[in-house]
């Protein structure tokens, strides 16, 4: 079999990567900032512009992989066989489904009890993933058709609040920081993957736009108008209130904040306005940036190449960093016991941390320190085709 690198397309690497960069900032704020579990960023009566810039700007990470996980899985697709690309999806997901609830949820709470499992955007990938393994046997053009249904009308949900209440709604539609209780150990649902699959399904329909069949004029030309037309879509449908978001936007005390309210739309579960929102510049992205070749893009690339093992070290980096400090703080272990105090993360109390400027300053020891091992792991498997490869 030839090897991956040479269907590699270096612009997709590029946004993985700047979308991974900007990721672990939302993650070093929650485990950094004194304010983390006090108030909401995004609440517009108790956030600064600094604040709110740091969790919004996040917002751009989730969905950009979710829909660049589809496209990859479509230019899989260009060099496998459907019915053993269609095997190692249902494999995948379910790996990626274990190793969220094993392995993230742990390294979120530092917790052997496992007292809390957390469904977030792995578990969202993971399940979605395992559905694509049978969606990829159906037409391009009833996939295509299928996610926007999905991706365009799951907002009319947001009609009927008391249809098809409790679990089952949380797991397939609602999610929101929904915590069920199974035999004394609480499952907290963030993700639900309905909305997440359509998006899936489109980024996997997006991938035929780096098949043999386009130019990369006619890529780019495609690529700014739909771009350029998702924001405009969403602004429009944005300014009407109608539809595609379950909250309203406001006047506010100043034009500044007006605007907060007017970007601030609901990613849990990710509404249409939010995947217009996030999608949209990111197409546009991919269409200035295709033929990026420079120290920076290579940097930044980089992390794009290996983003599961970014996300993994990261998380354990970043919650190590926590711990260390809080014992240097002078807190006993007897404190760091999750849900102690309320929350279900070891080594962590509400109202302790640091300003933004700290928070800022962790984030980019964390990310650049993270470079060396995840250069030397892409040339890795660049240079290798062990099976194993695929799953990490």
């Amino acid at each position: 079999m030839e090897k991956v690198e040479k269907y590699r397309i270096y612009s997709l690497d590029l946004l993985r990567g700047l979308v991974m960069i900007i990721m672990a900032l939302d993650h070093t704020r929650d485990f950094f900032h004194y304010d983390a579990f006090l108030h909401d960023p995004l609440n517009l009566n108790t956030t600064s512009p600094g604040l709110f810039f740091t969790r919004w700007i996040t917002h751009y990470c989730a969905p950009i992989f979710v829909f660049l996980s589809g496209t990859s899985i479509f230019l899989q697709g260009l060099r496998k066989e459907k019915s053993e690309l269609s095997t190692f999806l249902i494999k995948r997901g379910l790996w990626l489904i274990l190793m969220e609830v094993i392995i993230i949820s742990f390294l979120w709470t530092f917790d052997l009890h496992y007292k809390v499992f957390i469904l977030q955007v792995i578990w969202a990938i993971g399940i979605c993933m395992l559905f694509m393994g049978f969606i990829i046997r159906l037409p391009y053009k009833l996939i295509l058709l299928l996610g926007s249904i999905i991706v365009l009308g799951h907002n009319l949900l947001d009609y009927f609040p008391g249809q098809m209440q409790g679990f089952t709604r949380d797991l397939l539609f609602n999610g929101n920081f929904a915590t069920h209780t199974f035999f004394g150990h609480n499952l907290v649902i963030i993700y639900p993957f309905v909305p997440w699959l359509g998006l899936m399904m489109l980024g996997y329909c997006f991938g035929k736009l780096y098949s043999k069949d386009f130019t990369f004029e006619k890529r780019r030309k495609i690529l700014l108008g739909t771009g350029i037309g998702m924001i405009l879509f969403f602004c429009l449908l944005r300014l009407t209130n109608m539809y595609g978001n379950p909250e309203v936007w406001v006047s506010q005390k100043n034009m500044l904040f007006t605007l907060f309210s007017f970007v601030n739309v609901h990613k849990y579960p990710p509404s249409l306005l939010f995947m217009l929102m996030t999608i949209g510049p990111a197409l546009m992205f991919l269409a200035f940036f295709e033929k990026a070749n420079n120290k920076i893009s290579t940097f930044i690339s980089i992390y794009g190449r290996v983003p599961f093992l970014y996300y993994i070290l990261h998380f354990l980096l970043l919650h190590v960093i926590c711990m260390v400090l809080f014992m240097f703080r002078g807190h006993s272990f007897f404190e760091a016991v999750p849900e102690i105090y309320g929350i279900p993360f070891g080594f962590m109390l509400v109202g302790e941390g640091y300003s933004l400027t700290v928070v800022y300053l962790i984030w980019l020891t964390v990310v650049i320190s993270l470079y060396p091992i995840c250069k030397w792991y892409s040339t890795f498997k660049k240079e290798n085709n062990y099976w194993w490869l695929s799953y990490l």
